[in-house]
């Protein structure tokens, strides 16, 4: 079992050495740490990894409450004791209110102290246990890295368990960004073929003349450089799904022989004269126009149709507006924490900076905007002077309509963003309920007087959103 790690503070030295030699003793097997300078104990915290933390109440330089608050936001999981000779009430309510562990008053009982110690240590056990196990789910929910809960997410996310329920072969369309790659992992991690690894083929990485090889296998002497057989991919996912990303972009003759196995599920290596019937599962994604590669005759029509059995889009970023701050917020978090830095958020008017772009790169686009403000921005709050490149900005839109967005006052970009979540909330309720505006209300949680005002008000009628 690795070795806990505890860590005293306190600006009394002479009691930091005394109390490290009682509980050295106790704990033999526990590496005891000191330190009375709250900055350098911050920034130990910061640096490495403790089970437990004494903290002093009443220190000169910085206050225990106060350290204690700044070390919670360092690692929300750290186990924390206060420790004071000033008990109070008071003091006990506000340090447990900012997350300490418990509290204790000097001078120690030292029984008291050891039982909250082992307290101490086995709730920080099973807490980081817990976070784990938790982050552990996570990574094997298959919607995890999905964000979004706009109505094309909605209708994505439906099409993905639907079709992961079949064994189908699945043609997953959108734009270069929008996540094509994650909804395949998602079909397979949703399928009964999710105790087997997905295999993904990435086509025009792979060199004209060795995807076909790579793809169905070769034998020993089949062409120069075949110094030993090689199986290939198709048999590696045997019994799985076998994912060709930009299926678009492969050559016509490995499509012929990619059409035969889709046909009779059987494969024959390069250099055999032997076929082999394989169990596997063909997910193929593209960005690019099928159907107008068959009319110039770059795809094989026969083979789109093999393809396109069950056919997903996965929706760009303009189409999912809405769901920008939600993936944005995501982005930040994720990139905070691969920096190991606190947390932050953007500000109102960065996020509709975010909202209102065109973003051609979709997802992928929007990620790299959010890494690089994460790391340039050394304030917690982003402003959107961290997400402008000016020279991409002119390319995109020579008027520079991004300027009215960046001198509007905080109390009239507020206003936009609040009419135009109105406007589109009431709107998407309007459709769901088919211009029943009393089941409308209900489901808003209005009053039936109050949700016909935010109508009026939107010029919003509910006529035009009944069935005829």
């Amino acid at each position: 079992m690795q070795q806990a790690q505890l860590l005293l503070i306190d600006d009394e030295i002479d009691l930091l050495h005394g109390l490290k030699r009682m509980l050295g003793r106790q704990f033999a097997e526990m590496e005891i740490r000191t330190e009375d300078d709250p900055t350098k104990a911050l920034a130990l915290v910061e640096d490495e990894a403790f089970d437990l933390v004494l903290l002093d109440v009443q220190m000169p330089a910085m206050s225990g409450l106060e350290l204690l608050r700044r070390m919670r936001r360092l690692d929300p999981a750290l186990t924390i004791i206060m420790m004071t000779g000033y008990g109070t009430i008071e003091i006990a309510v506000e340090a447990m209110k900012s997350g300490a562990h418990d509290f204790i008053t000097k001078p120690f009982d030292k029984i008291a102290l050891f039982r909250a110690i082992e307290k101490g240590l086995e709730h920080n056990r099973l807490l980081r246990e817990n976070i784990h196990l938790r982050r552990r789910v996570r990574e094997q929910e298959p919607f995890a890295d999905f964000v979004g809960q706009s109505q094309p997410m909605q209708q994505l996310y439906h099409a993905i368990r639907t079709t992961a329920r079949t064994d189908y072969t699945v043609l997953i369309r959108g734009e270069s960004g929008t996540g094509k790659e994650l909804t395949a992992r998602a079909i397979h991690n949703l399928s009964k073929r999710r105790n087997r690894p997905l295999v993904m083929v990435n086509c025009p990485a792979i060199p004209e003349h060795l995807l076909e090889s790579e793809l169905f296998g070769h034998r020993k002497g089949a062409f120069t450089g075949a110094d030993y057989d090689q199986a290939g991919l198709i048999v590696e996912a045997e019994g799985s799904t076998l994912c060709l990303d930009e299926i678009g972009d492969i050559p016509v003759s490995v499509q012929t022989k990619l059409l035969r196995f889709l046909q009779e599920q059987e494969i024959k290596p390069v250099g055999s004269t032997k076929t082999r019937i394989m169990d596997v599962r063909i997910i193929a994604s593209t960005s690019r126009d099928l159907e107008k590669k068959i009319q110039d005759q770059s795809f094989r029509e026969d083979l789109f149709y093999r393809l396109n059995v069950l056919s997903l889009r996965t929706p760009s970023l303009r189409e999912i507006r809405e769901d920008i701050p939600l993936i944005a917020d995501h982005f930040c978090r994720k990139v905070c924490a691969e920096l190991e830095v606190p947390e932050k958020r953007f500000s109102l008017e960065a996020l509709e900076d975010l909202v209102h772009r065109e973003w051609p790169g979709n997802i992928r686009e929007l990620q790299n905007v959010v890494r690089s403000a994460v790391l340039f921005c050394p304030d917690e709050l982003i402003s959107m002077r961290y997400l402008r490149n000016p020279a991409l900005d002119r390319m995109r839109n020579p008027s520079d309509s991004g300027l009215r967005t960046m001198l509007t006052s905080y109390k009239k970009a507020k206003e936009r963003v609040v009419d135009e979540f109105t406007r589109d909330y009431v709107a998407q309720l309007l459709r769901e309920t088919a211009g029943n505006v009393s089941r409308a209300a209900d489901i808003s949680g209005l009053t039936r007087a109050a949700l016909q005002k935010i109508m009026r008000r939107y010029a919003i009628a509910s006529r035009d959103y009944r069935e005829r």
